[in-house]
């Protein structure tokens, strides 16, 4: 895991429900916590692309649902401005589910594309990633 030259609009807070874009098995996920993130008090965690995020499944297989799993956020439709200034933004909002946090993916395809920077950080998920932007 690499740090990320641009900084990040954290658009995704404690509660948010997304999809995921791989074969893992679940569909739709509920952010509950954002890994190393610290706030003031009485302000909501928030997470945006490339980060690692504490899930738990909604809808998806029935062994996997209400089940509790690490995921990084791979897409986000709320605009960001990487270093060389240029501003992107995503169709949807998406995640991956990891095995461990070290960033080993739980499933082997991903549908969609997936954002440069979470390649950067995370290279396990960059070595399954077919479309980076």
């Amino acid at each position: 895991m690499q740090a990320i030259t641009s900084k990040i609009t954290k658009a995704l807070p404690v509660g948010s429900e997304i999809a995921t874009c791989d074969n893992s098995g679940a569909k739709i996920v509920r952010i509950f916590t954002i890994m190393g993130r610290k706030t003031t008090k009485g302000r909501v965690p928030a997470g945006g692309v490339g980060d690692l995020v504490m899930v738990s499944v909604k809808r998806g297989r029935p062994d996997m649902r209400k089940q509790v799993f690490f995921a990084v956020i791979v897409r986000q439709k709320k605009e960001y401005r990487r270093a060389d200034g240029i501003r992107i933004k995503f169709e949807d909002n998406a995640a991956v589910i990891l095995k461990d946090d070290k960033g080993n993916p739980k499933g082997t395809i991903f549908k969609g594309a997936i954002a440069k920077e979470v390649c950067d950080k995370w290279p396990g998920i960059a070595k399954i990633a077919s479309i980076v932007v």
